[in-house]
């Protein structure tokens, strides 16, 4: 299937890449840290079944990442500003109805835009838990070392993983280190205000981000499923689209 690819000029002007494919009910979908759309949602088929399916999936590469820009002027990450750029987004489409989810960061930056009103039809959670939301400094503390280690770290160190998956995407470092800065936490009771559908999909190994059964029990209307594989390798297996559809569909 065919994918179309566009710029879409943010809220400050930086410049971000966003890849479309199929037609139908809009689906926007946002990738993990140190990824992009190809490595989350094309490249293992999860945008094409969905495209299949009858949705039209919208799939931006967020700030500093892929092929969007990744400025250098700290002026351009301000607190939370991955949520200033989905809300532009958005309103660019000027969409009725459309369903939201993301991985990971795009998890974290999924309910967060929940969490201030933006208001889809259905949402979707993956590879999150509830103390990826609610205790974001320890694990910005880890993405700076890996950052920090990443021409010194040796095979066996825990930040091996990350550091190799950062350097195979072509991560800008620099501007890296801005973007963690500007993620926020979210208490419980921000949860407890989303009152939309919510899937939290997660893979059975995949406690990178503390506790899918108690993020799912902490939302009014959240539903947890598990899929094979860890927080590394779940994007990778076909029941991911698989579990995205029966939801969205459901």
């Amino acid at each position: 299937m065919e994918r179309r690819s566009s710029k879409f000029t943010s809220f400050d002007g930086v410049e971000l890449a966003i890849h479309e494919m199929g037609q139908g009910r809009p689906l926007l979908l946002l990738h993990g840290l140190f990824s992009d759309a190809h490595m989350n949602w094309i490249k293992f088929g999860h945008a094409e079944k969905l495209a299949d399916a009858g949705f039209h999936v919208v799939m931006p590469d967020l700030r500093a990442h892929g092929q969007s820009d990744a400025p250098h002027d700290p002026k351009a990450y301000p607190k939370d500003v991955l949520v200033k750029d989905i809300s532009a987004i958005i309103d660019s489409f000027g969409w009725d109805e459309f369903d939201l989810g993301g991985f990971s960061l795009g998890a974290r930056t999924t309910a967060k835009l929940l969490a201030t009103g933006t208001c889809p039809r259905k949402a979707i959670l993956a590879g999150m838990g509830l103390e990826g939301l609610s205790g974001w400094l320890q694990r910005r503390n880890f993405f700076f070392t890996a950052i920090d280690k990443r021409n010194s770290a040796k095979r066996g160190d825990r930040h091996w993983m990350a550091i190799q998956f950062m350097k195979s995407q072509k991560i800008d470092p620099i501007a890296a280190r801005f973007l963690l800065g500007t993620f926020t936490d979210m208490e419980t009771a921000d949860l407890a205000e989303i009152d939309v559908p919510t899937l939290v999909l997660c893979g059975s190994n995949d406690r990178d981000n503390g506790s899918p059964e108690k993020l799912a029990a902490a939302l009014p209307d959240g539903q947890h499923v598990a899929i094979p594989g860890t927080h590394m390798n779940s994007v990778t297996r076909p029941e991911l689209a698989v579990a995205i559809k029966m939801f969205l569909e459901g």
